[in-house]
């Protein structure tokens, strides 16, 4: 198996995700196909011992840079090395694409590129993220700052299809993230999808607020990705903030070991997508994987081993078999064109 990674995306590139990609040939037998200025990556591949992994560069002087529009920064840049490394996904050269690079790139090229499936208007980042609250997946982390009341609905069917299959809910429970759990709460395009959320067949529970969320009130929760976004951040940062906090009251009064101990379960507990790296993009027509935007060469790995379980799993494939079938039972319409 092979995966192309797109060099030059992220906060510490190309320097941490040439790291983590040698780490993961190593560690989980894959291919890597790094996408970038050859000269760069090269420099980097130099500080590591790669002898016997089956590591290569495709070379290319254009990448996405932060702030930049995606749309219009693809136009532009043809050549951009998360275009580039999706493109071989498309070839057959490789069987899944990562990139931490901008989100909004990410996506841009994915639905450029490989489009979607299952009658899925875009594609959606989600899964579990809060450590105490294993059985609860949100969708959208990121990947769409501004939805409609159908897409949101795409999202509750690719949530339940995650629920049923990845972690063996037979009937999972959906809810939409308002500011107040009435049901006419909410802006007016939460309010539209309570409507259409209830005709929908799917076991919606109606609003939950963000305090339901740890307490795993419902299985599957379902925002638009600028919201989605601000949540994880939030408990991320949220998690680091109270382990600094308790390293400097514990210390001198608990053993070293002790401390780290609990520290270190906190910081899982509630940097749970970070401890794995990063995750699909649901409903694209091939494995494209994101990775955080500031990752380190452990997360960037972490996100390889993502990607390969992706494509072990047939992501894509199960994926479109499930969709079919819960829209047949659910009685979803197709969104607009």
């Amino acid at each position: 198996m092979r995966i192309a990674i797109d060099a030059m995306g992220g906060d510490f590139a190309p320097e941490e995700v040439v790291k983590g990609s040698v780490v993961a040939a190593k560690e989980h037998n894959v291919g890597i196909i790094l996408v970038g200025p050859k000269d760069r990556i090269e420099n980097e591949l130099a500080k590591y011992d790669h002898s016997g992994l089956d590591i290569d560069i495709v070379h290319t002087d254009e990448y996405l840079a932060e702030g930049e529009h995606p749309a219009y920064a693809l136009r532009k840049k043809r050549n951009a090395s998360i275009l580039v490394a999706t493109k071989l996904v498309k070839e057959g050269k490789a069987a899944a694409v990562l990139g931490a690079g901008p989100t909004g790139g990410v996506v841009a090229a994915a639905l450029q590129v490989l489009g979607t499936i299952g009658g899925i208007a875009r594609p959606v980042i989600g899964g579990a993220f809060l450590g105490f609250a294993p059985q609860t997946i949100m969708f959208d982390l990121g990947g769409n700052v501004d939805c409609r009341p159908d897409q949101l609905l795409d999202f509750a069917v690719v949530g339940t299809v995650y629920a049923q299959k990845w972690l063996n809910i037979p009937n999972p429970t959906v809810a939409l993230l308002s500011n107040g759990a009435e049901e006419g709460k909410g802006n007016e395009v939460l309010r539209e999808s309570y409507t259409l959320f209830k005709k929908s067949g799917l076991n919606f529970i109606g609003y939950v607020e963000g305090y339901d969320i740890p307490s795993g009130k419902a299985n599957v929760v379902i925002c638009d990705g600028l919201v989605g976004n601000v949540v994880v951040k939030f408990c991320e940062a949220l998690g680091e903030t109270i382990c600094h906090w308790l390293q400097e009251k514990l210390s001198g009064k608990l053993p070293r070991e002790d401390i780290e101990e609990v520290v270190g379960g906190l910081l899982r507990a509630t940097n749970a997508a970070e401890v794995a790296g990063g995750g699909p993009f649901w409903a694209v027509n091939g494995v494209v994987c994101k990775a955080h935007g500031r990752s380190k060469w452990q997360e960037i790995a972490g996100a390889i081993a993502q990607a390969k379980l992706a494509v072990e799993v047939d992501l894509v494939g199960s994926l479109k078999s499930e969709l079919e079938l819960a829209r047949s039972k659910l009685n979803i319409p197709n969104p607009p064109d």
